[in-house]
């Protein structure tokens, strides 16, 4: 699944779920080493696991963040 991210500097998040289990994440533009960090983390977590991670996290002033974004895409997929 391709989200669109709002408010932050990646601008799509590239979701696969395998077996009710995240299977991978990359993200489109933002902080590639973070970015690519959190892919790796939450690689084999349940998506309920990562959005309770990563949901609510902010960046600097913003109101969100590629975290959250995270959490949001995972939200839509999971229904």
């Amino acid at each position: 699944m391709i989200y669109k991210t709002q408010g932050t500097c990646s601008t799509e998040i590239d979701v696969t779920l395998k077996d009710g289990v995240i299977d991978s994440v990359k993200f489109l533009g933002g902080c590639n080493g973070n970015l690519q960090g959190i892919s790796a983390l939450v690689k084999g977590m349940t998506p309920e696991e990562a959005i309770g991670r990563l949901k609510g996290i902010r960046c600097g002033f913003k109101s969100t963040s590629c975290p959250d974004q995270l959490a949001q895409a995972l939200e839509s997929m999971i229904g």
